[in-house]
């Protein structure tokens, strides 16, 4: 009897093998390469799927999801011979799983390799200054031909990015200066432009204020004048009105003279000529006035001048 039990173990985890391997159950996104004999037979796709055991047999599992590889920086020489360093990133999907698994050995690699290539010919033909301000378009040329020599393997392309592009350390620090240099003549300029617009607002201020100061003084000046001709005119007005005598404007102009002789900074008095007739305009007037005129009354009394007595000086010896 135990032979026979022994036999009847064996058949059931044969029978439970054969239904593992009979039932594939393939993931989302995912595809299965199936060969009988060694010989492709077919792909299955997601879900539930029946083989024959110990006949066929899943060579290949591939992800059909988007996948995302970075490669090491590769050294590339650019056109005015500078050795610069990019990292890259490249972006693929596999379309076809049967071309993916038999048309090429390691689509992994390959695609590097044929990144690296192409890198190298892009950049062959740019200098330094275009290979660091052209990454679109770098991006756009690589992607094209990836997207071309990787369509026969099964792979699209979706995307390439270049993540850091490093020129030479001398370079670096070339750059560096540069940019400095450019930031600090920006800056002198902003600064003259700020000096130069400074000193323009002020003149325009000095020059509207010293306008404006002309037309008050100009103003004020017209003012005075129409103020002191209004003087003179009414001035000139009452006097007309008045019609005053020669003795009354004798008066008046004998009035004058201390007024003219007053301060400390006159030395020099000259008397005008005009003197003498405003003294006979008014000799006349106090004549007309005293003892001496004939119109005086009886009963005034005379002034008689006594003259003065005279000192006689000692004879000289």
């Amino acid at each position: 009897m135990e032979p026979i039990i022994i036999v009847l173990i064996i058949l059931v985890v044969l029978v439970f093998i054969a239904l593992m391997k009979t039932v594939q159950v393939i993931p989302q996104a995912s595809a299965a390469i199936v060969e009988r004999f060694g010989r492709y037979t077919r792909t299955l796709n997601a879900g539930l799927n029946i083989v024959v055991p110990f006949i066929d047999s899943i060579r290949n599992r591939i992800d059909l999801r988007e996948q995302v590889v970075p490669f090491p920086p590769q050294p590339v020489i650019t056109q005015d011979n500078l050795v610069v360093n990019i990292d890259t990133v490249i972006y693929y999907q596999v379309t076809d799983a049967r071309a993916a698994t038999y048309e090429v050995a390691s689509y992994i690699q390959a695609i590097e390799q044929l990144t690296v290539t192409t890198l190298r010919n892009i950049i062959g033909g740019m200098d330094l200054e275009r290979t660091l301000t052209s990454r679109e378009e770098i991006n756009a040329a690589l992607r094209g031909v990836l997207d071309e020599a990787t369509g026969k393997w099964g792979i699209r392309v979706n995307r390439v990015e270049l993540k850091a592009i490093e020129p030479p350390t001398s370079i670096q620090d070339s750059m560096e200066k540069q940019m400095r240099a450019d930031r600090d003549k920006r800056a002198a300029i902003l600064t003259a432009e700020g000096i130069r617009q400074s000193q323009i607002l002020t003149a325009e201020g000095e020059k509207q204020s010293a306008i404006l100061r002309a037309e008050g003084e100009a103003r004020a000046a017209a003012l005075r004048a129409e103020g002191e001709a209004q003087a003179i005119r009414t001035v000139f007005e009452s006097i007309h009105a008045g019609d005053p005598d020669q003795k009354l404007l004798s008066y008046q102009y004998l009035q004058m003279l201390p007024k003219i002789a007053e301060g400390d900074a006159n030395k020099l008095w000259i008397v005008p000529s005009e003197i003498g007739d405003a003294l006979k305009g008014l000799s006349g007037a106090i004549g007309n006035f005293g003892p001496m005129g004939g119109g005086g009354g009886g009963g005034s009394t005379p002034i008689t001048k006594t003259p003065a007595p005279r000192r006689e000086q000692p004879p000289i010896d």
